[in-house]
């Protein structure tokens, strides 16, 4: 892939800001909102979660994704301009969970059929399609974008990625699964919400339209793992090296390595030791191979995370507090595909 597409603005709804800026703040200054939630686990007692503190507790399933996602398409527009994306032939990307108990194939068909008409209503020039599921969808979504600008069109997409935990069925799914975050249970995670949407164009386009450049997708790759969760083995990362190694492919190792790394591990073994094999098969790629958990602030975020992570980049670079000119975002799905994602701060040719 050898077109160059640049991120042009950010947008983040998470249990720790209702904005990219102040979202990316609160992680910085380490501020987590982990709170009780009104659900009785099985021992009597209530569960621990990230939650957005705007939402009714009541209100679940695909009517609490939809006010998640508004947001940051607002949030998105405002710092665009309303004139802009309507006058602008642009691709929605959704990256939306995995089927799960509490989440239908036809809630994910429900919400393109919602921001259709959402975006009808705004009169925007815009198609809405799933470009990946899970939590490793917005880095799928970010690939396409690559592969179709490749072709030498001047296109514009916004990737955005939504999920919720928050509803009773999942949680007595994750419950039944060992994975939720309780006494008892060696490596679950709490469940968290959030939404996040990074704008890209080809920088042909964004030139033209003389817009910011916050930060340069230098490459993006997923692949597939085959050892999931429920393999006897774990996984030996075979998948995320060679997504890793594809994001990477642009670079000079000799002299370009990646400085920072944020990443969707949420505390389960699984997850962790992918990790480790990943970072082992993978010694020429890191400055260092210490990482940034996107969970440890705001819970896991599911299929938010790969978006969530490139807002966090882009406003690294914005503010100067990035380990360097290189960032990568990894995250990995239920169902096997993992994601990287490598962004440049723009100063950086």
């Amino acid at each position: 892939m050898s077109a160059e597409v640049e991120v042009v603005a950010v947008g983040a709804r998470t249990p720790l800001g209702y904005s990219a800026e102040s979202s990316a703040a609160a992680v910085r200054a380490g501020i987590s909102r982990y709170a009780e939630f009104p659900f009785i686990d099985a021992r009597g007692e209530p569960v621990v979660v990230a939650s957005d503190g705007e939402l009714d507790p009541k209100l679940e399933g695909r009517d609490r994704y939809v006010p998640l996602l508004e947001s940051v398409l607002d949030e998105v527009e405002g710092k665009l301009g309303s004139a802009l994306l309507e006058g602008l032939r642009c691709r929605l990307l959704l990256s939306l969970p995995e089927a799960r108990p509490g989440f239908s194939d036809e809630d994910a068909t429900w919400l393109v059929s919602a921001m259709e008409a959402r975006l009808r209503a705004k009169a925007a020039l815009t198609r809405v399609e799933i470009a990946g599921r899970g939590h490793a969808g917005a880095l799928r979504a970010v690939e396409q974008a690559l592969r179709e600008s490749s072709e030498g069109r001047e296109l514009f997409f916004l990737v955005a990625g939504v999920d919720s935990y928050l509803h009773a069925e999942t949680f007595l799914w994750l419950e039944r699964n060992g994975r939720f975050a309780q006494p008892g249970i060696r490596s679950g995670f709490i469940p968290g919400e959030g939404a996040g949407c990074l704008a890209l164009m080809s920088a042909g386009l964004r030139r033209r339209l003389q817009l910011p450049r916050l930060a340069v997708v230098r490459g993006a790759r997923t692949a597939q793992e085959r050892l999931l969760r429920d393999s006897d083995t774990g996984s030996f990362g075979v998948g995320m090296t060679q997504a890793v190694e594809g994001a990477v492919a642009g670079l000079d190792l000799s002299r370009e390595k990646v400085d920072d790394l944020y990443t969707d591990i949420n505390g389960e073994r699984y997850r962790s030791e992918e990790w480790g094999f990943v970072a082992l098969r993978t010694p020429s790629v890191w400055h260092s191979t210490a990482y940034r958990s996107l969970s440890d602030c705001w819970g896991d975020v599911g299929a938010a995370a790969g978006a969530l992570g490139g807002v966090l980049a882009v406003r690294a670079f914005a503010r100067g507090y990035a380990r360097g000119p290189r960032t990568m975002v990894t995250a990995g799905s239920d169902g096997g595909l993992r994601g990287a994602m490598l962004l440049q701060d723009p100063r950086v040719s």
